[in-house]
């Protein structure tokens, strides 16, 4: 389960302050919904995607005994 900010407090944040798994939540979230999105969800959509490719992706570089190599939201 996802704990933390939610989209009313994120949307008054710059993307660029959004941790990973926040960002990493709410692209999933909103991917499930694309077909039912209207301009303004397509667009937030959007710019998650480009912030998180501009981050280099979801991916983390090295995995250790605690972690694996994906974030994870949940």
């Amino acid at each position: 389960m996802y704990v933390g900010r939610d989209m009313t407090e994120l949307s008054m944040l710059p993307m660029s302050e959004w941790k990973k798994d926040e960002l990493a939540f709410f692209h999933h979230s909103l991917q499930q919904m694309v077909p039912y999105l209207n301009s303004e969800g397509q667009t937030i959509h959007r710019e998650i995607v480009e912030e998180i490719e501009g981050r280099g992706g979801l991916k983390r570089l090295e995995a250790d005994y605690t972690h694996g190599t994906e974030v994870h939201f949940d």
